[in-house]
């Protein structure tokens, strides 16, 4: 397999692992969102329990954007998780007790913060080696800090707006520079601890960027800014979607053997050792849609079938060549026959949700699962395993069934428990799920209302979306004794 070498390093033995948004992990140092040193505790929190895997979703600058699929930039870290006590700045008390992550509030408040750190400190940092090699290593930085500056400066207008001649301050360029400088050395330090401690961080790869990013205010050829991404109609979405973001010009990217794209990942390898691509089916065709027009008159690109397997399998092995991190990959929804075959040629995994394996409307053997994959209950875009037991008994009844169980709507502790053991003992390699498919075994380590435990509903616009925020700080999950015996009755 083209990736026998990025598996040597991980090892082909079964992994076991939990999924998180950084946003909603805190512990006593934090300031109302999760931050990047917030992960060194979980790291040792999941060394403790017997998980060697800590799958993040993306953590790259979404601006104002609390999603974080929507990034200003593919290589710049948000600096929302900067943790300031390692910074020596007193931690924000004020968002402490919310049940959601307030994330406008807490950025605002924390960037007023580091610009007076900036200011007391930066004078001195910028005439280290450290600083000034951090300049060297990423050219992408310049570009980066002029569109953070002259956001900054013309109050989060689409640079589109921007007047022609628009230059940026000097200072604000800086400050932007000075944010990066102090995130990537916290998310590598992250990283450090992580390999000494013996647990692989998973980093998130979304496909699309957002029009009104650096990356395509830079390098706009690279993109094809009259075509928007989206999906065709399907059972869930009768007039299909419109995501809003950009198609890749891969002939240009070609042009010059996807420098952007290997750039890309040389950064990545800096904070994880593995990373999943997300929506991999992208890479060998994509649904794009004129301006102007409806998600379901799109068509898919390259509009020639014949080509989508040669495409993708390019795009993939350019991909492994570029960096030695382990590549994962989202392969969920309508997936054309040739795809498969070329992830498992490649070695690359893919996923099986447990409630998604049926065929003929019956559920498949654990004992059956493709070892060549990632087993899991559910994704931040799902209901949890307890939501949809409750809200979906059509198809929660034949799995009750297929477990050997007469179904009730209530998921007892003793059925999740049984679920969570069986989904880390199919043939997979990983075996990874989301944070609170465990804490959901102790009612005092969830929120009361179970709806109040999802991270995303996708196609909607909810104010919940992207702001949920773990029961328990990290302090309170490494004393629960009750979760660490759970978790030696799963592993």
């Amino acid at each position: 397999m083209k990736t026998d070498a990025h598996w040597q390093k991980i090892g082909k033995n079964p992994h076991h692992g939990i999924c998180i948004p950084l946003f909603s992990i805190h512990t006593k140092n934090s300031s109302g969102i999760g931050e990047f040193l917030d992960l060194i505790p979980l790291i040792d929190w999941c060394k403790s329990v017997h998980l060697d895997c800590i799958q993040l979703l993306p953590i790259n600058d979404s601006g104002a954007d609390p999603s974080p699929y929507n990034c200003h930039s593919a290589f710049a870290l948000d600096p929302v998780y900067l943790s300031l006590s390692a910074l020596g700045i007193e931690p924000i008390q004020a968002f402490k007790t919310y049940q959601l992550v307030i994330r406008s509030e807490v950025l605002q408040l924390k960037l007023e913060l580091l610009h007076q750190h900036f200011k007391l400190t930066f004078n001195d940092l910028s005439k280290t080696p450290a600083y000034q090699s951090f300049l060297n290593e990423n050219p992408w930085l310049p570009t980066y800090a002029r569109f953070k500056a002259l956001k900054d400066q013309f109050e989060g207008k689409h640079w589109k707006d921007w007047p022609i001649d628009a230059k940026p301050e000097k200072e604000k360029t800086d400050f932007h520079t000075f944010l990066q400088y102090h995130s990537f050395a916290q998310m590598e330090q992250v990283r450090a601890h992580a390999t000494a401690q013996g647990i692989f961080l998973k980093g998130d790869i979304p496909i699309l960027l957002s029009p009104d990013s650096a990356d395509v205010w830079e390098n706009s050829s690279l993109f094809h800014l009259d075509l928007n991404a989206g999906a065709p109609p399907d059972l869930y979405n009768k007039l299909g979607q419109n995501w809003g973001f950009p198609l890749f010009n891969w002939e240009a990217m070609r042009k010059d053997n996807f420098r952007w794209w290997k750039q890309r990942l040389k950064v990545v390898e800096k904070f994880y050792h593995i990373y999943r691509i997300d929506h991999v089916v992208g890479f060998f065709r994509i649904w794009g849609i004129e301006k102007g027009k409806k998600a379901a008159e799109g068509t898919f690109f390259p509009p020639d079938q014949s080509l989508w397997a040669a495409q993708g399998t390019e795009l993939l092995e350019m991909m492994i060549d570029a960096t030695t991190l382990l590549p994962m990959s989202e392969d969920l929804g309508t997936i054309p026959k040739e795809v498969y075959p070329i992830l498992k040629n490649l070695g690359i995994c893919g996923v099986k949700v447990v409630r998604w394996q049926t065929k003929e409307g019956r559920y498949i053997p654990f004992s059956e699962y493709e070892p060549l994959s990632m087993t899991t209950l559910s994704t931040h875009d799902m209901d949890t395993l307890e939501l949809w037991w409750k809200k979906y008994p059509s198809e929660a009844v034949p799995f009750a069934e297929f477990m050997g169980w007469a179904y009730h709507p209530i998921l007892s502790s003793n059925q999740r428990l049984k679920i969570l053991h069986a989904a880390h003992h199919t043939p997979s390699i990983f075996h990874i799920n989301l944070l609170q498919e465990y804490l959901a075994l102790f009612p005092e380590l969830v929120w009361p209302n179970t709806e109040d435990e999802r991270i995303n509903v996708p196609g909607t616009t909810l104010p919940t979306n992207w702001t949920y925020r773990f029961r328990p700080s990290l302090e309170e999950l490494a004393a629960h004794k009750g979760l660490a015996e759970a978790f030696s009755s799963i592993v």
